[in-house]
């Protein structure tokens, strides 16, 4: 009579979420994703271990829960906003003369909305290659900026009213990622730590891209403000020309853009996939986010479906009420642009970046804002632009000469701080300073002439057609 042996014990493979499992490989000997992830979930052929949910399709249930808890404690707390979503719709329909109420809630609901797509794309970019997926994820980030600047440029574009406004929007966005964001990262950041590192190749690739955008962006301005008064050019001419001007930038930023994304994902895509793991692996909270249940790609979708629906619902209204801001309530074209308009359309993505730097992923936090920043500048404004060009309308890069000066020396002030290559809280707090000084002179300017918007400089523009009358 044989005795069957006793298995060993921990010999059998356990797929019980709360067995603390070794470690997996990223990949075994013959290139496939392992078996199982730290949580013993099975995992998919082409999804990555840590995006691994352990479910497929749809459940109303597990859906909800995951989706209110987010990605982090603070971006949990913006899902109590969502209240405000159904509330601005209800009184949008009801009482469409309430114009400053449907701004407020409006203005609020955009947050829980744009929260939503931010968790949905990083949940999606969880279970793709690292690279990817952060490009993903800004992408899918920057979606609410796109379609606020679409709306505003479909809704108050044609009779040129907004475009002062997008205008402001497009550098506002910029700047909000430069020196609020950056410095909410590196303050917050550096309260944890002495001093946070990050790689060269993350700030210089950045930084550098930032000053190219920057003064490709401020061209248009110069060349308008240096021909405005000569008496050999008249004013249509001149903003003809600067109109040519800017649909030609558009078309070399998004040629820039598509160079730099092959610089990301395929020439250099092998460095950027060593600095983010390395990244991934200091994560303070790590051990966390592993554990935590996961949304299914079905889900994700899903959950960026509706996202979107909400964000461009709000946009609209929101945008339908700019004009009466201005008119009504006096708010000043540059505040509303450079200021309000981009803290909103940013929420979730700073949020997201400042969750990262506290955890020590100094890197991944530093890819999403220059990440986010180069979008704005080499995608979603040529694209503005072109869309513009399509309608009809004359959407040019002729911002204010005091816009086109503030984003050069904040593009100048952060590339001073990321040359060293560490960061702290006192260069956090100073590039947050400066972003205040930038809010409290916005809100002190004053709105461009009527039929003056864009010119640089408003009064030598005024002086000028006045001349040729």
């Amino acid at each position: 009579m044989t005795t069957r042996p006793k298995p060993r014990r921990g010999s059998r493979q356990s797929t019980s979420p709360y067995s603390h499992e070794p470690k997996p490989r990223q990949e075994r000997e013959d290139g496939r994703l392992p078996e199982y992830n730290h949580n013993g979930h099975a995992v998919t052929p082409g999804i990555k271990p840590a995006g691994e949910s352990g479910r497929r399709g749809f459940h109303p249930l597990h859906f909800f829960k995951v989706c209110w808890n987010s990605s982090c404690t603070a971006s949990k707390y913006v899902n109590v906003l969502w209240p405000f979503v159904p509330a601005a719709i209800a009184l949008h329909f009801a009482r469409p003369q309430e114009h400053l109420w449907i701004f407020i809630l409006s203005y609020i609901a955009m947050v829980p909305s744009a929260n939503l797509i931010g968790f949905a794309g990083q949940e999606l970019a969880r279970k793709l290659p690292t690279v990817f997926g952060v490009v993903l994820e800004t992408t899918l980030g920057s979606l609410v900026e796109i379609i606020l600047f679409i709306v505003l440029l479909k809704l108050n574009g044609g009779d040129g009213s907004g475009v002062p406004i997008i205008q402001a929007a497009i550098l506002g966005s910029i700047l909000a990622n430069l020196l609020l964001c950056i410095g909410l990262c590196f303050f917050f950041g550096g309260l944890r730590r002495e001093d946070q590192t990050f790689h060269d190749v993350v700030s210089d690739t950045g930084s550098n891209l930032m000053l190219v955008a920057g003064m490709a962006l401020v061209i248009p301005v110069i060349f308008s403000n240096a021909l405005t008064g000569r008496e050999n050019l008249t004013v249509e001419r001149l903003e003809a020309e600067v109109l040519r001007i800017s649909r030609a930038t558009a078309i070399v930023l998004l040629v820039a853009y598509a160079v730099y994304i092959f610089f990301q994902m395929k020439s250099h895509h092998g460095l950027y996939d060593d600095i983010l793991e390395a990244d991934e692996e200091q994560d303070a909270d790590r051990h966390r986010d592993l554990a935590k249940p996961k949304l299914t790609l079905t889900e994700s979708i899903i959950a960026l479906a509706f996202a979107i629906t909400f964000v461009s619902m709000m946009a609209v209204f929101l945008v339908q009420n700019i004009e009466w801001m201005v008119e009504h309530r006096h708010v000043p074209d540059a505040f509303l642009g450079l200021i309000l308009i981009p803290l909103v359309e940013k929420a979730a993505e700073h949020i997201t970046a400042v969750d990262e730097a506290w955890d020590n992923q100094m890197n991944f936090a530093l890819s999403h804002v220059l990440g986010a920043s180069i979008q704005t500048a080499l995608l979603n404004t040529p694209l503005v632009v072109i869309v513009g060009w399509g309608l009809g309308i004359d959407m040019s890069l002729n911002f204010e000469m005091f816009h086109a000066v503030v984003l050069i020396l904040a593009i100048l002030v952060v590339g001073g701080f990321l040359r060293d290559g560490k960061s702290n809280y006192l260069e956090g707090a100073l590039c947050f300073f400066v972003y205040v000084l930038i809010a409290v002179a916005a809100f002190y300017y004053p709105n461009p002439i009527p039929g003056q918007e864009g010119e640089g400089s408003s009064e030598s523009a005024g002086e000028a057609a006045a001349r040729f009358r």
